[in-house]
Order: structure tokens, then C-alpha cells, then sequence
């Protein structure tokens, strides 16, 4: 399975979470054959709560449910919440539970997000179940329809059946599901494809954006929480703000989940500053939002574009190659660009010794973690 541009699709952005959570919500009320989840982060709390009330309800009246969490990122789920999931009827199963293996093994996550309900329409971006996506994370989500959602099917299930995931669901269940979504004359006809990442073994998602940098003519915008980028990425992005491309960086301020990524990150902005390359810091919340846009080209989904997510995760981004979709992705940029903080070249220049030392440190402890594959 290759990711394959797709014709005849509709993609719906939708910004922020009082958007697309109820949106999603519902979709899973509407179900009536089969609902697919698959997420890092699951944590009890309100939202956690919600979903597990509003799957289990769907299983009930007969709905093929299966929910699949990342065997570290679900850890924060209660007992007593995986016990009602199962005893109400939600197959339930886990990737790559922590063990006693190597340590290689342990660090690979599946930090693919995606809800799919009925195999007719597909969400996902950056989101979780956790109360921290309610309010205090600035987070996107895509709505999907047509074809490519067949691709989404096909990526759970191989993941679903994998040797790596555990759990009392029933690995065989996958095979019950319908995969032929098929374009209609009313829909828009945009242009799709689903890409992913399996870590070091493959990595189509960081291709594909290389190719987009390397070939874009106007504008490359970039979203990303974690930006620890690659020497072949920022050279790309440093040679296309060179030869006149806009190119912008849409990252975190100073309200952040791992702050020590984020100094991590900055040992990297002169020299893009240097070439060109502009620097926004989102001021009002986190942003834990993953967008692209080259030219008229987008990719949304879980992937950070960070050492970790490419040589570690199971990754999965949505790729749309259409101008109306792209100005909707833009405007965003735009909005969010407007409430961050350009960082001034000359002022970071200048910036204090103890800045420099966290760079230094926090960048010497990132390189260490990618080079333990």
C-alpha cells in the first residue's frame, strides 16, 4: 500500500476545537455500521468521558466500534474506563505496549490521530482525548470525503492487525470492514492523498514535504509544536527563502508542553533568519496544531516534522493538492500569523548567554536521543 493522489473528494478545514470536536461527535452519533478511532493521547477526564460514553452507546445499537491507543500515550485511561469499553461492547486494543524489550522498540509510537465513521467520512489532524484539547491547545482538524477514505481504512487496519497491538479486540474484526467510498457529482472534486511514516523504515511524509519545499515558487508555511527539523529540511528552507520564496515558520511561544524541545528547536533560527526565513511565535495559547502549505499544496495530520516523529512514530498526514482548500489553509496561517510574535533577526543576534546555554543543551540532548536508532 502506497499513498495514491485520489480524484473527487471534499475536505472541510475546521480551526480549533470548538469546531471539530462536536463535529466529530456528531458524526459517531450518526454511525450506523462502523466507527474506527485511532489516537496517541487518551487520558481520563471530560472529553475522555465523552467519547467512551458516545462509543459505547454507538456499540449498543449495533455499531462496529473499535478504538486503538498508542500503548504509552493511553496509559493515562483508567481501568475502570477500559473495563466499561469492553463490557459495553468497544473493541479495544493497544500498539506496542512498553515491555521488557529493547529500548529501540519501546520508543515506537503510534502517534497517528483518526476517527472514521462508516467508512464515508474521515477526520484527522493533530487532536486527542485529553482535556488539555478542550481549551488550552491550539489544535486543526480535516473533515474527509471520497475515495482517499478508503486509504484511511486500509492504514487502521494494518495497524489494527499488526503483531505490535494487543488487546482483547478482536484483530480479525478489521476484515468485516466496507472500503469503497466512491466520489459524487456534488462534491467539489478536490484533489487527495493519504501519506504516513513508520519511522527510520519509511518515511513518504518527509519526502513529500521535502519535494514541496525544494519545488515551491511563492509561499512555504509551515505549523509545527516541535520543531526540530532535519539539516536536509532546514537547508531546503534556508535555499528556498534565498531564491525569493516566502518562507514562514508558524511555532511556539513560551506557553509550551516540553519547553525543552522548543530550545532545542531555537539553536536552528539564525542561521534561518539569516536566510531569509521568517519566525512566528504563537502568543495566546500552545499551538499544537501540524499544517503545511506550499503554493497551492497542503498536508495536515499528526506528523511534527521533528526527529521524533520520523525516526520513531507511526505517522499519518492528509495531503490536498487544490486552491480552494489551500486559501481556506492560508487564511488560517494568516489569523494565526497575526497573534504571534515575529522574531527580529538583529534582536536575536543579541539574545543572552543563558538563552544561548538552554539552545546548547537541550539541542545536544536531542541529538543523542536520535542518534540511540
Amino acid at each position: 500500500m502506497r499513498g495514491v493522489w485520489r480524484d473527487g473528494n471534499r475536505f472541510t478545514l475546521l480551526a480549533e476545537a470548538k469546531c471539530f470536536i462536536p463535529v466529530m461527535f456528531d458524526a459517531i452519533e450518526a454511525a450506523g455500521e462502523s466507527i474506527l478511532v485511532e489516537l496517541y493521547l487518551m487520558e481520563s477526564g471530560r472529553l475522555a468521558s465523552d467519547l467512551i460514553d458516545a462509543l459505547c452507546r454507538a456499540a449498543e445499537r449495533g455499531v462496529n466500534v473499535m478504538l486503538m491507543l498508542d500503548g504509552y500515550g493511553g496509559m493515562g485511561l483508567s481501568d475502570d474506563e477500559r473495563c466499561e469499553l469492553r463490557d459495553r461492547g468497544v473493541a479495544l486494543r493497544f500498539f506496542n505496549p512498553l515491555g521488557f524489550h529493547s529500548l529501540a522498540r519501546n520508543l515506537s509510537r503510534d502517534h497517528r490521530k483518526l476517527v472514521v465513521i462508516d467508512g464515508e467520512v474521515a477526520f484527522t489532524g493533530g487532536f486527542g482525548a485529553v482535556d488539555e484539547f478542550l481549551d488550552a491547545w491550539y489544535e486543526v482538524a480535516v473533515r474527509i470525503e471520497g475515495p482517499v477514505v478508503a486509504d484511511w481504512v486500509r492504514l487502521f487496519s494494518r495497524v489494527w492487525d499488526s503483531p505490535l497491538t494487543r488487546g482483547d479486540g478482536d484483530a480479525q474484526r478489521v476484515r468485516q470492514l466496507a472500503v469503497d467510498p466512491h466520489g459524487s457529482d456534488d462534491y467539489q472534486g478536490m484533489r487527495g492523498r493519504v501519506v504516513w511514516g513508520q519511522g527510520y523504515r519509511y518515511q513518504a511524509i518527509r519526502h513529500s514535504l521535502q519535494q514541496q519545499v525544494s519545488s515551491a515558487r511563492q509561499r512555504i508555511w509551515i505549523c509545527t509544536p516541535y520543531f526540530v527539523p532535519t539539516l536536509s529540511l532546514r537547508m531546503r528552507l534556508a535555499r528556498a527563502a534565498r531564491r525569493g520564496v516566502d518562507v514562514r515558520l508558524l511555532l511556539p511561544g513560551d506557553d509550551h508542553d516540553h519547553p525543552g524541545v522548543r530550545y532545542a528547536g531555537q539553536r536552528f533560527y539564525g542561521r534561518l533568519l539569516r536566510a531569509g526565513v521568517r519566525i512566528f511565535e504563537f502568543q495566546p495559547t500552545f499551538i499544537h496544531a501540524k499544517f503545511s502549505l506550499a503554493d497551492d499544496w497542503c498536508t495536515l495530520g499528526s506528523c511534527n516534522f521533528d526527529h521524533w516523529s520520523l525516526h520513531w512514530n507511526l505517522e499519518a498526514n492528509q495531503e490536498v493538492d487544490d486552491q480552494r482548500f489551500a486559501k481556506d489553509v492560508a487564511a488560517l496561517f494568516e489569523r494565526n500569523f497575526a497573534t504571534s510574535h515575529e522574531i527580529d533577526p538583529v534582536q536575536w543576534g543579541q539574545r543572552p548567554r543563558w538563552q544561548r546555554l538552554k539552545e546548547w543543551l537541550f539541542g545536544s540532548l536531542d541529538g543523542m536521543l536520535t542518534r540511540l536508532r
